[in-house]
């Protein structure tokens, strides 16, 4: 495989307009492929029609039209505020201005059309804003990811329709039901719908991000397989440089001990046979950076003992202690083990992965948090050997400046990490009271460690947006039902309210004498007539002459009988018994 393969059946996706190259100011810009060959006016106006304001200009003409050219309200005995004839003048600028800011204040685009539906009405359902409201209220769900400010709108808007209920005139309970069905299937669902809209496109997008990283990992591959290659071209040049250093190396053993040389000659002789011994082991050294995972690790440190780092670093003005914790025994870093003896060496691999995490971890803590105190801990347990390298946050001063000039940083505690891995050991390096520690632990016998799985990050982006995108679909699901079940029960508890309150006592109703003040007649009324201040459908017309005529509930689950009083100028003039059951 080479770096340009590709996943089969995975189209190959156009590099993003900043990562392109850029082109000379003198060249003319690019022409679309699908403008063919026609003169750039037309070019122009295909580019303008397929831009987010001609986009914008037809949504507002869209919205604009009902509610500039609807009929009234939808229902005869609809409460009404505002005469219409103002809010249809007021909705163009209001409406345009709802889809001006849609994009960048999509919340602020969908209480518009709420409010002017409002004035128009406190049950909220309108002939003119309702295809608003449920545009916006779509278009707030595909561009929004605030949802507790979007489910504050819909209280708002539930609580004013609320208020408005007990202010305008004519405006009953019912009609309060009707603004939150309104909210429930005009904005609240059209809103989850755009939701789960905007959760299928980062769905998309994240597969189609997980599908470029599995391509770019396959290059990985190739150009890891290029590597082994090479490596191996490395190890052939290993074996003949090497051999061809070693006879140089005998025969100036050869000529050292010849009897025919004189001192200096036998002294330059020695120096070039010790110069190519050196130059032999460093070339083994050399070429074992680059071998296969399965090849054994250069056995000796390069560049002493951890001892040696830790006086190195503490000379150049680092605060480091290096402690040994032999078989949970803290002594210092030279000190004699108890029996008296030095402490035990490393096996050579061990012993080089622990030079090379501390070599690592120092040059970390210089970097990034000079000045802090630095702990080198070395510890034996039974057939394993531990590190620990902590280092505590900086002075206030330094981190400042360390902020100012940050740099991202390099990839050496990944490279630390293989090398760990390779000598058959773990590394763990996270944050620690706000310093860092870095922690390996190695065996004492040789051998490698399997590479652990890789767990992507884009796949795990993939199931968290799959996970959302399931959560919309129910959250459409059961929001909606959930609401019109609270609803219901809300209606049925209000229903049963109001009918026990709209019971006019029968001894109540015998007091009553005709031609007794209106006033003094009301003062002894329920709170609530049969049907809940409104006439009931079923009800007989009004006796002649009488000017309004009220009805009362006998029981309060049917309207078979219902006490009926009229006025006439004031005074109560006709009361009897009717039949007002639909």
């Amino acid at each position: 495989m080479t770096g340009t393969d590709r996943l089969p059946g995975t189209p190959r996706r156009t590099l993003p307009d900043r990562l392109r190259p850029s082109r000379p100011a003198s060249d003319p810009p690019e022409r679309d492929p699908r403008d063919g060959d026609r003169p750039a006016p037309a070019a122009a106006l295909r580019r303008l029609l397929r831009s987010e304001r001609a986009a914008d200009l037809l949504l507002w003409l869209v919205l604009t039209l009902p509610a500039v050219y609807a009929a009234g309200l939808p229902g005869a005995e609809q409460a009404a505020g505002v005469d219409l004839r103002w809010i249809r003048i007021a909705a163009v600028p209001l409406l345009a201005l709802a889809v001006a800011v849609g994009r960048s204040r999509p919340l602020l685009a969908a209480a518009i059309p709420a409010g002017l539906a409002l004035a128009a009405t406190p049950e909220l359902f309108t002939n003119q804003f309702v295809l608003a409201q449920v545009a916006l209220s779509f278009l707030l769900g595909r561009r929004a990811d605030r949802p507790r400010r979007v489910l504050a709108l819909f209280c708002a808007v539930a609580a004013a329709g609320l208020v408005l209920v007990r202010a305008v005139p004519d405006a009953t309970f019912a009609g309060w039901a009707t603004l939150v069905l309104t909210v429930l299937f005009a904005m609240v669902l059209p809103w989850l719908l755009g939701r789960y809209a905007r959760q299928h496109a980062a769905l998309v997008s994240t597969g189609w991000e997980l599908a470029e990283r599995l391509e770019r990992e396959q290059e990985l591959t190739a150009d890891r397989t290029r590597l082994r290659e090479r490596s191996r071209i490395a190890g052939d040049m290993h074996d003949s440089l090497g051999h061809e250093l070693t006879l140089i190396a005998v025969r100036a053993a050869a000529l050292q001990v010849s009897p025919g040389l004189d001192e200096p000659a036998r002294k330059e002789a020695a120096e070039l046979r010790e110069a190519a011994a050196a130059a032999t082991e460093r070339l083994r050294e050399v070429i074992g950076v680059l071998r296969e995972d399965d090849e054994g690790a250069p056995a000796h440190p390069a560049d002493g003992r951890v001892e040696e780092l830790v006086k190195r670093a503490a000379a150049s003005g680092m605060e480091v202690e290096l402690v040994r914790d032999e078989g949970g025994d803290r002594t210092a870093a030279h000190a004699p083990s108890p029996d008296g003896e030095p402490p035990a060496p490393l096996p050579p691999v061990a012993d080089r992965a622990i030079h090379r995490v501390v070599q690592e971890a120092l040059t970390n803590a210089a970097k990034h948090a000079p000045g802090a105190p630095v702990t080198v801990r070395l510890r034996r347990d039974g057939d394993h050997a531990e590190v620990t390298v902590v280092n505590g946050p900086p002075p206030p001063r330094t981190a400042k400046a360390l902020k100012a000039s940050e740099t991202p940083g390099g990839y050496g505690l990944v490279g630390l990490d293989e090398r760990v891995r390779l000598a058959g050991g773990t590394l763990r390096a996270q944050p620690v009271d706000g310093g860092f520690s870095v922690t390996a632990r190695l065996p004492l016998t040789p051998g490698a460690a399997p590479a652990p799985p890789r767990e992507y990050a884009a796949r795990r982006e993939l199931a968290a947006a799959r996970r959302r995108v399931r959560r919309g679909i129910l959250d459409a699901i059961w929001i909606p039902v959930v609401g019109t079940i609270v609803l219901g029960a809300l209606l049925f508890g209000v229903d049963l309210y109001t009918s026990y309150r709209s019971v006019l006592d029968a001894g109540t109703y015998d007091s009553f004498r005709i031609g007794q003040p209106r006033d003094a007649v009301e003062r002894r009324l329920p709170a609530y007539e049969a049907d809940v201040n409104t006439r009931p459908a079923a009800a007989p017309a009004d006796p002649p002459g009488t000017d309004d005529c009220v009805l009362y509930r006998t029981t309060p689950f049917t309207l078979d009988p219902s006490y009926r009083l009229c006025f006439t100028d004031g005074r109560l003039s006709h009361k009897d018994k009717v039949d007002a059951d639909p």
